[in-house]
């Protein structure tokens, strides 16, 4: 059997620049999981006794505090500026500037609207830079039940398929007078799902390697899916089954953006090894 990775997965600028800082931050907190990868997280709490707080109501006591890739929210880096705690951040740029815009535009009187998971840390820390809220969303048809203002602006989950953006936004434009549209999809989430798609396609399994829990690899798997009825969602080669690959000539694998190598070179190593 072949294996083939995607031409574009795992780690991107915002992961390896918080691992980078977590790892110079050693005997440090983050307020959340630093990034969606349970397996990288124990290695950072193995190797630089990297702890996981719950939120900021956690923080008493805590010497160094680094708030996490998907951001924190106001009220939150607030309670964080008021504790004893040396402030790290973490906060992936590509996170910052919704945050930013958020902030900005709606004091101009907009209404917001994100398009996302409203139970994701990174939403909800966009969220709370609006100054009046804003209205988050995943469809057409949820953004429907919602009176908005004639004035709206739009901005994405950093991690979203740009094609269920794209429906939200022509709503929008036909349906109110002025539309303020921000592409806030990370660079790194369109290669990633590009060539997630395009190995999808000539494989006849996918192995997609990633955080049960991480957004951006649940959108890998759902392209995956989509082109190859035959691709699974695994963190670690514990979790691979000798029968999915019977009869299979090419396997192809992809990994999320908080995947790291090493993760992802274990589950190669093993997949190789199988004989079926």
């Amino acid at each position: 059997m072949k294996i083939k990775l995607a031409k574009s997965y795992g780690f991107c600028f915002g992961v390896k620049r918080a691992i980078k800082i977590a790892e110079n931050s050693k005997d440090a907190s983050t307020i959340g999981p630093l990034i969606h990868n349970n397996e990288e997280i124990n290695r950072l709490k193995i190797n630089f006794n990297v702890n996981t707080l719950k939120d900021e109501s956690e923080l008493k006591g805590i010497k160094k505090a680094i708030i996490r890739t998907h951001g924190i929210t106001k009220n939150g880096l607030l309670a964080l500026k008021n504790s004893n705690s040396e402030i790290i951040n973490a906060t992936c740029p590509f996170v910052t500037k919704p945050q930013k815009i958020c902030e900005d535009i709606s004091k101009e009187g907009y209404d917001v609207v994100i398009f996302g998971d409203k139970n994701h840390p990174e939403v909800k820390s966009v969220q709370s830079y609006a100054q009046n809220g804003a209205t988050v969303v995943l469809t057409v048809d949820e953004l429907k039940k919602f009176k908005l203002k004639e004035r709206i602006a739009i901005v994405s989950q950093t991690t979203r398929k740009i094609e269920e953006y794209l429906k939200l936004i022509a709503y929008l434009v036909k349906n109110f007078k002025e539309v303020r549209v921000f592409n806030t999809i990370c660079n790194a989430t369109f290669e990633n799902q590009n060539a997630a798609k395009e190995l999808a396609i000539e494989s006849d399994i996918m192995i997609v390697i990633g955080g049960k829990n991480s957004s951006n690899t649940k959108q890998l798997f759902s392209i995956s899916k989509e082109y190859c009825k035959d691709s699974f969602l695994i963190e670690n080669r514990e979790e691979l089954e000798k029968k999915w690959f019977k009869n299979k000539t090419l396997c192809g694998i992809t990994a999320g953006a908080s995947t790291p190598n090493w993760v992802i070179e274990n589950i190669i190593g093993k997949i190789s090894k199988i004989k079926v």
